[in-house]
């Protein structure tokens, strides 16, 4: 039997298990002195210990892993790559795929998710987006006809022109401190990585 709104509030609020409205609000107000007094504890040191204090943080282990390294590396260079290219529309992933495009004119959607690593359903809205902006065009595939080619437009080669050079300024700015040769062997190595 299913209970009214109105019976089920009388269940909620009557009956032995019901706490007085008084002793409810007084329970609540303890709470947060509760808290407060929990957190004054744990600020205090313990009986007989002394708090460590860091003057210096050691972060010597981190910047042994070469994930952490990578990572930070990467996130110094996106974080300026997102500034720049917001003006041109495009997002690290859509800049991926407009230059792959750009570069490989007929290239299929199977290929790109291959080589950029991603997958498919990803790739779909992707392509939509780019299409519906006029940067890229479906053509059928010459040699494959249940393939269809991804072409740049031209207002996409205009667009990757631009937005390639920007993307290559901004890397050169934040690898300043490295010697072209050092550039180029640190791209060697992490491409090792991961191809």
């Amino acid at each position: 039997m299913s209970e009214t709104p109105r019976s089920r509030s009388k269940t909620l609020t009557s009956g032995p298990k019901a706490a007085p409205a008084a002793k409810v609000r007084a329970s609540a107000a303890q709470k947060p002195a509760a808290k407060a007094s929990r957190a004054s504890a744990a600020a205090k040191p313990a009986a007989g210990g002394d708090v460590a204090a860091v003057d210096k943080v050691d972060t010597t282990y981190l910047q042994s892993l070469m994930g952490y390294n990578a990572r930070r590396a990467a996130l110094s260079i996106i974080e300026l790559f997102l500034e720049r290219l917001a003006p041109y529309g495009l997002k690290p992933v859509d800049f991926s795929v407009m230059t792959t495009i750009h570069h490989n004119p007929g290239v299929t959607s199977r290929q790109l998710c291959a080589a950029l690593n991603l997958l498919p359903p990803n790739l779909v809205g992707l392509i939509q987006s780019l299409e519906s902006r006029g940067l890229i065009e479906r053509k059928p595939h010459p040699h494959d006809g249940r393939a269809v080619g991804l072409h740049a437009t031209t207002k996409g080669q205009t667009l990757m022109e631009q937005a390639e050079q920007t993307a290559s300024d901004l890397e050169i700015e934040k690898t300043a401190r490295l010697t072209p040769a050092q550039r180029k062997t640190l791209l060697d190595l992490l491409q090792k990585i991961y191809l």
